[in-house]
């Protein structure tokens, strides 16, 4: 089970990775977002920023649709991320270890120095 701390501590390990001052967790690389918290919008309520989901950078559709198929217990989308190569995952149902790949996948989509990305195991 991952949560918000580990969230910073492995995003914050990345070369180049910056938070950004939100009232969850926001990072980003080269001004580029790669995993966030999660802004939650119900009808004629205030947004909430849900700090037990994040929002993941995932590159495309096909990868999204994977892992919303693949494994939908840990992810999910909603219809405001329709279109988006983005993913919800459920911080209390990942492990430590996949998280720290999914962060670091998303980061690698987004860094813009391949020599960089290309360095991290």
């Amino acid at each position: 089970m991952a949560d918000a701390c580990d969230v910073r501590r492995l995003a914050l390990a990345l070369p180049h990775a910056v938070e950004i001052d939100s009232d969850g967790f926001d990072f980003r690389v080269a001004d580029k977002g790669f995993v966030w918290s999660y802004p939650e919008r119900r009808p004629g309520k205030p947004r909430v920023i849900r700090t037990d989901i994040a929002v993941l950078y995932v590159g495309d559709e096909a990868e999204k649709q994977a892992l919303l198929l693949g494994e939908p217990a840990l992810f999910f989308t909603t219809p405001a991320y329709d279109g988006l190569p983005l993913v919800m995952v459920r911080l209390a149902e990942v492990t430590v270890e996949r998280l720290d790949e999914l962060i670091t996948d998303a980061w690698r989509m987004r860094v813009p120095d391949r020599q960089v990305a290309n360095r991290l195991p």
